[in-house]
């Protein structure tokens, strides 16, 4: 876990920050790691911490308000997970860089991820110049992988076309794959069944026949298929 930027960092890592004062907001729900990303960043003059927030919710709000230049982007947490959270914020502010640090080693979450729009994914324990080179990519605009898991989801996507030449997905219906859309766009099930004009049962039904249909555990499973297969 980073927890103080006072460990040793070299030269050549502190070089590849920009000027630029970079304004950063951090969404994490674990107070210490609160405190840990803070201390790290003091230790820059080139970041300014505008702003905290626990909660996915409160992330899309202090963005909206606060227009960061950078995220800090936990995945687990409480009300709206990460990726949905990075989804709303890359639709209204598609300029900022929303760096995912996070504890989830998934392969599905980190293409989630990826696909919600999230320019790096990071471990939660990488380097000090781990994550220097994680922002310094974002700030290129250019992707970037913890290499704790950029093999796993390497595979794990020449996995998936495979499995689009040799299996094709499942029909979906109109109404499923409207539901489906609304899913990849990060909204809710009250949400859904509100543009949708549809019961909350009658979504959650929905949501379960597309579960089946694709071969998913999950809406996140869901979502990924969904923009692998082209199916959104």
């Amino acid at each position: 876990m980073i927890m103080s930027a006072k460990m040793s960092v070299n030269k050549d890592s502190s070089n590849l920050l920009s000027k630029k004062n970079w304004r950063v907001l951090l969404v994490e729900d674990d107070p210490l790691m609160q405190l840990g990303l803070e201390q790290f960043f003091a230790d820059f003059a080139e970041y300014t911490v505008v702003g905290q927030a626990n909660n996915g919710y409160r992330a899309v709000e202090m963005s909206l308000q606060l227009k960061p230049d950078l995220v800090i982007m936990d995945i687990g947490l409480p009300q709206m997970d990460g990726i949905e959270a990075t989804k709303r914020i890359k639709t209204s502010l598609p300029n900022t860089r929303i760096i995912m640090l996070t504890s989830h080693k998934s392969s599905t979450e980190t293409i989630a991820s990826l696909a919600s729009g999230a320019d790096a994914y990071c471990l939660k324990g990488t380097s000090l110049k781990g994550l220097l080179t994680a922002i310094a990519a974002a700030k290129e605009q250019a992707v970037y992988l913890d290499s704790n898991i950029a093999r796993q989801v390497v595979q794990q996507l020449k996995l998936g076309k495979t499995n689009q030449c040799n299996r094709p997905v499942a029909q979906l219906s109109a109404r499923e794959l409207e539901v489906l859309q609304l899913i990849v766009d990060g909204k809710t099930n009250p949400e859904i069944a509100e543009m949708l004009y549809l019961s909350l049962s009658t979504v959650k039904t929905n949501i379960r026949s597309i579960m089946n249909k694709l071969a998913v555990d999950d809406r996140v499973q869901a979502a990924v298929v969904a923009l692998r297969s082209g199916l959104v």
